[in-house]
């Protein structure tokens, strides 16, 4: 079976190439809202000093699974998933922490409607 003149093998070394020069990664995707009783929101972060080295710092966060600087109300955003409220309130004391922000703002998720990865596909 050939796709658009590749024959499977060729198909194979190529994702095999992109996934291992780190272009692609192949993931499966699940909705966390319903496979558990989890808490998931965006962050808004306001920071006062480098954007990257508090993104960078957020990174490490287990409970961060996305992660953005951007332009506009806020510095960084960061969407989070955690196993309840308590575990939400307990993140946001320790990014509350990190001393060069000055605010964060909660965007908690009620309903996933859309969630795509097929960007320029």
């Amino acid at each position: 079976m050939t796709t658009k003149g590749l024959s499977e093998a060729a198909v194979r070394q190529r994702i095999a190439k992109l996934i291992d020069s780190g272009v692609m990664q192949v993931v499966a995707v699940t909705d966390p809202l319903t496979v558990g009783s989890f808490r998931m929101a965006m962050i808004g972060i306001k920071v006062e000093g480098d954007l990257v080295e508090v993104a960078d710092q957020l990174s490490h966060y287990k409970e961060v699974d996305y992660i953005l600087v951007t332009s506009g109300g806020f510095d960084v955003m960061a969407e989070v998933i955690c196993n309840d409220d308590e575990h939400l309130l307990e993140l946001l004391q320790r990014i509350r922490a990190i001393p060069q922000v000055r605010s964060t703002e909660s965007f908690i998720y009620l309903k996933l409607r859309k969630q795509l990865y097929n960007w320029g596909t």
